[in-house]
């Protein structure tokens, strides 16, 4: 039987003979086409080998190899980075990308794009400019700082602070801050990379200024505050304000940081959240320098904020990793106009898309939640289940970790898949839609499918269960 099906097997030459295999070969070249036929061709083999056959006479073995060349051509071509629904409810979602960016600044790195761009020219001049000219002053705006530089991202923020400032030296932190950042990256990691010297001083859930007082010695660097990020200490636990921790840094002449992590520029009470730590209140206390994430709260691109006294800016922006972390045209521009949407924060609901999710009521989501769950019933086959429920949004990111926002869920059970084969079906659909499970059926959370891909969501679910 094996020899039989083997013999079925059509050369690479009378693959590319096929009409199915001519339009590939124009687009993606005749190597491409035939080093896919190569391997397609070997993996037939072993499917024969192994027991499976091939339908049809010499023309239909033809055909369907030839298409699924095709097939493979074209799937390798797709992009690997390609954009999604995100359906889980978690606003500032790392894994798909973290914030969603406005309009204003998709069409500012638009306009970057199209040709050259005044990155680092001064047009006044003519000479070569500073990059950090068209973010800086427009930070300290927002925020009341003396002086204020972008990197890659914030965790490249921390390093070169405290390589900058504390490189060789001790480093003060209470052990309730040496957190652990998304891929297990730890604070005592970060403090080892940038040459400073990690002193921890307190307990876990208690931290007095005294223990600070009593760990500064000649060989302190900096005094360093770190957000807790993505966990809460409740309870019986105590750590010292930021102004004292500067009170503590100006008598004994040492420099404070304060990590922010998120970091926040507007006050998330109207959203119904607890307060992040806003860069202003931090700048306010006297903080030698801040950082903070442009790509959390901010919603902006990937980036890290600095901000802080103008001498130790200086310092920072002298040091040769800023140059390794420093950022490009894209981010910038997306930053920039970013940015920009808060100085009217009146309108920040509107133009902004994480405060217009984190805005959004249970109210306004059930309207939207019942018209999917209307259509759905119509369309689908029977025997698959449609619901509307309550349920809960995150901010995500680390960003107010103990918190959810009240949201209205569209939740499908089928009657085929298990909730786990349903997901995988979703994520794998073009365009890739993103789920959350709860009691073996799969959840829909309008508060982060954005406006127009309530249609995409609705096709993706009748392709996949409506399927004979």
């Amino acid at each position: 039987m094996n020899k039989e099906e083997l013999r079925k097997i059509p050369s690479v030459d009378a693959l590319l003979g096929t009409g199915e295999l001519v339009k590939p070969a124009e687009i993606f070249g005749r190597e491409a086409v035939v080093r896919a036929a190569r391997t397609v061709l070997e993996e037939v083999r072993e499917d024969i080998l192994a027991g499976a056959g091939l339908p049809g006479d010499k023309a239909d073995v033809l055909r369907l190899l030839a298409n699924r060349i095709a097939e493979r051509l074209e799937s390798q071509a797709e992009p690997s980075l390609r954009s999604c629904i995100n359906a889980t409810g978690i606003v500032i979602h790392t894994g798909l990308g973290r914030a969603v960016l406005s309009g204003e600044a998709l069409e500012a790195v638009s306009d970057v794009l199209r040709g050259y761009s005044t990155l680092a020219v001064d047009p006044e001049t003519g000479r070569r400019g500073d990059r950090d000219s068209h973010l800086a002053g427009l930070i300290c705006r927002l925020c009341g700082a003396e002086a204020a530089t972008v990197v890659n991202n914030n965790a490249a923020a921390t390093v070169l602070i405290l390589n900058t400032l504390a490189r060789g030296k001790e480093v003060i932190i209470s052990r309730g801050q040496l957190v652990e950042i998304g891929g297990s990256f730890r604070m005592p990691d970060v403090m080892e990379t940038s040459g400073a010297i990690l002193r921890e001083v307190g307990t876990t859930n208690k931290t007095h200024l005294r223990d600070y007082a009593a760990a500064v010695n000649e060989r302190t660097g900096a005094i360093l505050r770190v957000h807790h990020s993505n966990y809460r200490i409740v309870g019986f636990a105590e750590e010292p304000g930021l102004e004292e921790l500067v009170e503590l840094g100006n008598a004994r002449n040492i420099p404070v940081i304060d990590d922010l992590g998120s970091g926040a520029l507007v006050d998330l009470a109207p959203y119904g959240l607890e307060n992040e730590p806003l860069v202003q209140k931090s700048i306010q206390a006297g903080a030698s320098v801040v950082c903070f994430s442009g790509d959390k709260l901010i919603g902006g691109p990937q980036s890290g904020i600095l901000v802080g006294k103008a001498d130790i800016m200086a310092k920072i922006k002298k040091n040769p990793l800023k140059r390794a972390f420093r950022c490009g045209k894209m981010t910038i521009a997306a930053l920039e106009a970013t940015l920009k949407l808060f100085l009217n924060q009146d309108k920040l609901n509107e133009r902004h898309p994480v405060y217009r999710m984190l805005s959004l009521t249970p109210e306004n989501l059930m309207k939207r939640a019942r018209q999917l769950e209307r259509r759905l019933k119509q369309r689908l086959s029977e025997g698959n289940s449609v619901r509307v429920q309550d349920g809960g949004s995150e901010v995500g990111s680390g960003s107010v970790p103990a918190q959810t926002l009240p949201t209205k869920l569209v939740s499908v059970k089928s009657r085929r898949f298990s909730a786990d084969e349903l997901a995988k079906k979703l994520r794998l659909n073009r365009p890739p839609v993103f789920t959350r499970i709860l009691k073996d059926e799969i959840v829909f959370d309008l508060r982060t499918i954005r406006p127009g891909e309530d249609a995409a969501v609705e096709e993706a679910l009748i392709r996949i269960l409506n399927q004979p």
